[in-house]
């Protein structure tokens, strides 16, 4: 019995597989890349397998480039150990049965909501894995071979000829377990029911049908960089339907995302669409962003770029808050809101409207930083703009909300340098000689602001102010990694979104605790990641691109 549950949910291991290998795979070999001189490129510009899937699918997931060829940047097995612990419950040997035909894709597509179109019965969604081959005969050897294997361990086989091609399948139970396979069109096609399989036979000999008739899809192909190692098309309505968010209508209906190997790391390069143009797509920045000049490394968030006035009406932030709704709708939490807590209790506790009070007047550059620090839960804050017409007035608008909270405003030099600060008065008691009480005012400082060359210094105490002040050649601008990260991303761009992986862990798994789990999963990606860079560097008005680059331990 043991045996026949072992090789019935061989359909399991074959998605979790795909996945692993397009997921798990290309986020864990990075370590290798960056210590071995291999170029690895992909065998495919887009994927083939596209012919397959139907133009409604929610999600396609694509590796092009053979699997084998990742090997030779292993230092351990650590590949060829997740290929044998993937089918050892399948009875197949993949050097024998299927290295010697596979091609140069695997794709892993969703290809229905629901196989049978009744949801008084639950859903069941509709999975197809297609690998190429480049030998048919024996492809379709070891096609027959798996589902011999299958019958030996119990399962009832059927052999059914549909449009000229030889489909196999089984009714296994539970019906999660059943598998169906064929050799068509250069691909090997598995699914988890025989109508997923005729759907895709359809699909090819009906060219309207399948993904690669859609506008969307073309579109999106169009903007796949060349050198992708992976690719992903999701259809954003028909995902969001499927995970059950809502999705009001949505600004940007469709998403493509690739993978680009650098030796600093992995780039993920993403596609946002719009059937139609939204608006006029936010200006690309002509110069790297000086205000970070004034960011120290000691920095575990930092994000950084120009005119903040007009930021709510950009396309990122009608990309922002469709992401924001369709999240939050499923848990009934403001989700997005956790990552930027920080910034929310400064809102909350200082009464400061963040678009009204200050977004509205920063018209040039702009820096805003966290700085962890190990004495305290909140992080401290900087915020560095430049200094333009209309900062002086904004000034004037934080002193007017600091007296309305009834703290002062007062000046003060530190190292020859003027520093303006918004303080609370705070009467202290202490006892005298003659047993009568006296009083002392201590005061507490809640902000502090000085004029650096052309920029305006905020901060949240005196002590991360002299940090900036003092230690002019520290700066993020300065800082090796930093500078790695951002050269991976294309120029001209937006700014950048800098994340300094261990100096925000903790931060972020006190914002996040589910966090915490997520890296018990993927600990030898987070062991070794050193910093998350994301950058927006589109241009065009249907469409938003952008990148998020991960840079890694070397």
């Amino acid at each position: 019995m043991s045996n026949v549950n072992r090789q019935r949910s061989f359909l399991g291991f074959v998605v979790a597989g795909a996945i692993a290998l397009l997921v798990i795979v290309i986020f864990g070999f990075y370590w290798f890349f960056v210590k071995s001189p291999v170029n690895l490129t992909a065998s495919n510009s887009q994927p083939g397998a596209a012919i397959f899937v139907s133009k409604l699918a929610p999600v396609m997931v694509s590796l092009l480039t053979n699997p084998d060829r990742l090997q030779a940047l292993e230092r351990e097995g650590e590949l060829s150990k997740l290929k044998t612990s993937l089918l050892a419950k399948s009875g197949i040997d993949y050097k024998q049965d299927i290295q010697p035909w596979l091609g140069n894709e695997i794709t892993l597509a969703v290809t229905t909501l629901d196989i049978d179109r009744d949801s008084e019965n639950g859903k069941q969604p509709g999975y197809l894995m297609a690998l190429a081959t480049n030998k048919l005969e024996k492809s379709r050897e070891f096609v027959d071979l798996l589902f011999s294997k299958r019958v030996l361990a119990g399962a009832n086989l059927a052999v059914e000829q549909y449009e000229g091609a030889k489909l196999l399948y089984d009714n296994s139970q539970p019906q999660q377990d059943s598998l169906a396979g064929a050799v068509v069109d250069g691909f090997v096609l598995f699914a988890n029911d025989p109508k997923v399989l005729r759907d895709a036979i359809n699909n090819v000999q009906a060219p309207d049908l399948n993904l690669t008739s859609s506008p969307q899809y073309q579109k999106a192909t169009q903007k796949l960089p060349k050198g992708s190692v992976a690719a992903a098309f999701l259809s954003l309505p028909t995902v969001a339907k499927w995970q059950g968010l809502e999705l009001p209508e949505p600004n940007y209906d469709s998403e493509i995302i690739s993978l680009l190997l650098n030796p600093k790391g992995v780039l993920a390069e993403t596609s946002f669409l719009a059937s139609s143009a939204i608006v006029p797509p936010s200006p690309l920045l002509s110069k790297p962003v000086e205000a970070l000049k004034y960011i120290p490394t000691s920095a575990g968030l930092a994000i950084s770029g120009s005119n903040l006035s007009d930021l709510s009406k950009s396309n990122l932030a009608q990309l922002w808050t469709q992401v924001k709704t369709a999240i939050s709708s499923s848990s009934g939490t403001d989700v997005i809101s956790r990552l930027v807590q920080p910034l929310a209790d400064i809102q909350k506790s200082k009464g400061i409207n963040l678009q009204q009070d200050i977004f509205s007047w920063v018209e040039g550059e702009y820096a805003v930083a966290l700085l962890p620090r190990e004495d305290k839960i909140t992080p401290d804050w900087l915020f560095v703009v430049e200094k333009l017409e209309s900062v002086p007035e904004g000034i004037s608008r934080l002193d007017a909300i600091a007296s309305s909270n009834g703290l002062s405003t007062s000046s003060l030099n530190l190292d020859k340098q003027k520093i303006f600060a918004w303080t609370e008065l705070i009467p202290t008691k202490q006892s005298d000689t003659k047993d009568r009480l006296s009083y002392s005012i201590k005061a507490k400082v809640q902000g502090v602001h000085t004029t650096l060359g052309n920029y305006e210094i905020f901060a949240s105490n005196l002590e991360t102010l002299n940090e900036v002040i003092t230690v002019k050649e520290n700066s993020l601008n300065n800082n090796r990694s930093f500078r790695n990260s951002i050269a991976a991303i294309p120029q001209p761009n937006q700014g950048y979104l800098y994340l300094d992986w261990t100096k925000s862990q903790p931060l972020l798994e006190r914002q996040l605790p589910i966090l915490k789990l997520v890296e018990v999963v993927g600990k030898p990606f987070f062991n070794n990641l050193r910093s998350l860079t994301v950058s927006s560097y589109g241009s065009e008005p249907e469409s938003i691109k952008g990148g998020l680059f991960f840079q890694f331990h070397q």
